[in-house]
């Protein structure tokens, strides 16, 4: 390998947001990540939904909307007959 062009690596602290840490090389100073093997559930073998950025209960709303708006369409249908 030459000489001078690869970046140092360190030990770093990597920090899950379940509160888990653990140690590994890298050539950042820290990283955080949201989901590691205690709290994932291919490893735990418990269902839990992840939710980034409320994806979750905006997909709840649009299909509450979607309801409520198929549910006006066909009160609107019945009333023209």
């Amino acid at each position: 390998m030459k000489k001078g062009i690869h970046p140092e690596t360190k030990l770093v602290t990597v920090t899950c947001a379940c509160g888990e840490t653990f140690q590994a090389l890298s050539v950042r100073e820290q990283i955080k990540v949201e989901i590691c093997s205690k709290c994932h559930p291919f490893y735990t073998g418990q269902r839990k939904i992840v939710d980034t950025a409320g994806r979750v209960e905006k997909f709840m709303r649009r299909a509450a909307k979607a309801l409520t708006d198929d549910e006006l369409r066909k009160q609107q249908k019945k009333k023209k007959k």
